[in-house]
């Protein structure tokens, strides 16, 4: 009995098709292998990176000590700025600035790299934000706990290191969340680019609240400059 031409194009075509989808399965899966070895061996390399930093500052500080002197660690790079108050009675010039500091909302949280300009805009709006230097700890746990992308205008949770290969892996060459982490605390060439993608850290209320938020913190308040007090601030709110 013979087959219809019909059916004989027919069952081709699915077998192309089938075969097409199978070939395309199968470089994805090569894909996704090439880039977490990837990135498991940029994680190794950060970490070589970070171990050998914490140990030649120790070694700076030992010499320092051993010939009698104090070791001045360098100025910190980025500040993490958290907005402390509302919008009520919000002069329209600091509203701007926080505006573009990208602090709409309480309790947002951002990284600001420090310069000339940046400081001078975070004086302007002290008293309705806290901000201090972050650890390298802080930066990470940040980034895993509450880390949200900027995708398409959308708020995407980093839950998988395609979201920032995705977004940041052709401009910027950052294919997974170390390398944004890495971008992020050691002030990169493209900082700008990696912080703009990472959404306002939206983070809870203080665990025992705030003391007194008219006042600032050199006088037991809650506004200005906590300097590395702000890590011990930011792990009550996450």
């Amino acid at each position: 009995m013979s087959v219809p031409e019909n059916i004989l194009k027919k069952q081709q075509r699915d077998a192309k098709l089938l075969k097409h989808l199978a070939d395309q399965r199968a470089e994805a899966k090569k894909a996704r292998v090439a880039a977490r070895q990837a990135a498991a061996t940029n994680a190794a390399n950060y970490a070589k990176e970070y171990a050998d930093a914490d140990k030649a500052l120790v070694d700076a500080k030992r010499a320092a000590k051993k010939d009698g002197n104090f070791h001045v660690e360098a100025q910190a790079k980025i500040a993490f700025v958290i907005r402390t108050r509302g919008i009520h009675k919000l002069a329209p010039k600091p509203k701007k600035i926080m505006q573009l500091l990208r602090l709409r909302q309480l309790h947002n949280g951002v990284f600001i790299k420090l310069n000339r300009a940046t400081v001078n805009m975070i004086r302007m709006v002290e008293p309705y934000v806290t901000y201090g230097y972050p650890t390298r700890d802080t930066v990470r746990k940040l980034i895993y706990k509450r880390g949200f992308g900027k995708v398409n205008r959308s708020r995407i949770a980093l839950n998988d290191n395609s979201v920032v290969s995705k977004t940041l892996g052709n401009d910027c060459n950052l294919n997974c969340v170390e390398d944004l982490i890495h971008e992020i605390w050691t002030v990169g060439p493209n900082f700008k680019k990696a912080n703009n993608f990472l959404w306002p850290f939206k983070l809870s209320s203080p665990l025992r609240g705030f003391a007194k938020k008219r006042h600032p913190y050199q006088q037991g308040g809650v506004w200005g400059n906590r300097e590395e007090k702000i890590n011990e601030l930011v792990s009550r709110m996450m």
